[in-house]
Formats: structure tokens, sequence, C-alpha cells
């Protein structure tokens, strides 16, 4: 069933209806739902999977990969993020999402709006939230594990806010070293600048990407850009 606007309006819609006629937003999201013809918004989550843009990525991904996805705020990278370490386990692998924007209760209201039982989830994959998060601090996390990894980190710009960590260049060039070495895939969301709003193009690209210090994004063997429910993909030369 074709849905009338890409799922992240759908949900803003729910939040702006929730607030106007003072209910919970899951019966606001479920209003939604029914309003484009489904049950609920599980259900309509559900159904709508198959064209999900984690779907696409994750067709793309190999081992060895460090990718990036960026777009605007409120154009669902974190939730697709967050989609792509859920389900790790589909390439058998052991999903991680680091994050140093949101807390665990964030994360589990947006497993909630995806239709998902935060439960069941943080029991399949692992979620860290610490103020620690750095490249260096992912790497010695999975080294730990035996099991080959899927590593989100949310976001690329909050790992050059400390000054104690290495440059933002380098804390790159740590990643991509550790995931040719051993295989694992980490993926990196990325804001992008703002001033992408002002070039009139449909879609955001390399050029886009927010950058507070110098980077070389040739590190990124794979670029996803997301804007207005479509995807964008780019592969290093």
């Amino acid at each position: 069933m074709q849905l009338s606007a890409p799922i992240y309006v759908l949900k803003r819609r729910a939040k702006l209806l929730a607030r106007d006629i003072e209910i919970a937003l899951h019966k606001a999201l479920d209003k939604v739902a029914i309003e484009e013809g489904f049950q609920s918004w599980s259900h309509l989550v559900s159904s709508a999977a198959n064209e999900s843009p984690a779907r696409n990525i994750m067709s793309r991904l190999e081992p060895g990969d460090l990718a990036l996805i960026g777009a605007r705020p409120g154009h669902g990278k974190t939730l697709l993020g967050l989609e792509l370490a859920a389900k790790a386990s589909q390439l058998h692998r052991k999903g991680y999402f680091f994050t140093l924007d949101y807390h665990e209760r964030d994360i589990a209201d947006r497993f909630s709006t995806m239709g998902i039982d935060p439960s069941s989830i943080t029991k399949s994959m692992v979620i860290d939230t610490s103020d620690g998060v750095s490249a260096d601090y992912v790497v010695s996390r999975v080294k730990a594990e035996t099991e080959p990894a899927l590593i989100v980190v949310d976001y690329l710009q909050f790992l050059d806010q400390k000054r104690t960590n290495p440059s933002l260049d380098d804390q790159i060039k740590s990643l991509q070293r550790y995931v040719i070495a051993s295989g694992a895939i980490c993926v990196l969301i990325s804001q992008i600048d703002r001033s992408f709003d002002l070039k009139g193009k449909s879609m955001p690209d390399i050029s886009d990407v927010r950058l507070p210090n110098p980077l070389d994004l040739s590190g990124f063997r794979k670029l996803f850009f997301l804007h207005d429910g479509k995807i964008r993909f780019d592969q290093a030369a």
C-alpha cells in the first residue's frame, strides 16, 4: 500500500496531532496509520519495511566497509542507523550503536515509533551512550568480541568535540584501518551543512557534509544521502 508521505513526515504529523488534541504519541501514531489504511502504526511500519532504505544499504555493505550516511535534521538518519544496527544479524553480525547525541530512553522511544519492542532489540545488539565515545573507544569495545561487527556511530561531527581526542581525520583513519583488518563494517551518521538548503539541489552529496575541521572523506568506501524519503548512493572511486 502506497503511503501518502514518507514515514518521517507521517511521524511529524502524528507529533503535531498529539500536541494539538492532547493525546499520547502512540495513539496519535495509530490514528495517522489508520488514516493511511493500516490497522496500527506498527502495522504501517512493518508493511513499509520492504521499502526501507535500510534494506537498500545493507544489500550494498561488505566486510571492511567504512560508510557514511548523511542527511539534514528530520530526514531519518538516526532511525536508519538504529535500524541497521538492529538488523545486523541479517548479515550474520552483531550490531553496535554508539551515540553521543541520545540517551537510552531516547533510543527506546525511537524503536517504539518504528514499531519495534525496545526490550527485544537491546538483547541482540549493543547500545552505548558513553560520553567517552571516540574511534579508539569504539575499536576497544568491539575488539573484545569474536562475532563480526556492524558498527553505527551517531554521529561523525561529535567525535571531534573533545580536545583530548585525536583529530577527526586521525580517528577516521583509525576506524578505516580497523574495519579493513578485521572485516568489520562501520557506518558513521553525518550532519549535512545547512547551506545545502539554499543550493536548490534535490539531494545532498559529499560536498555538503559538514566539516568543522579538515577531514579526508576519501576514506569512506560508500556514501549514502537521504532527503525527502529518497536515498542517493555514491561509491569511492
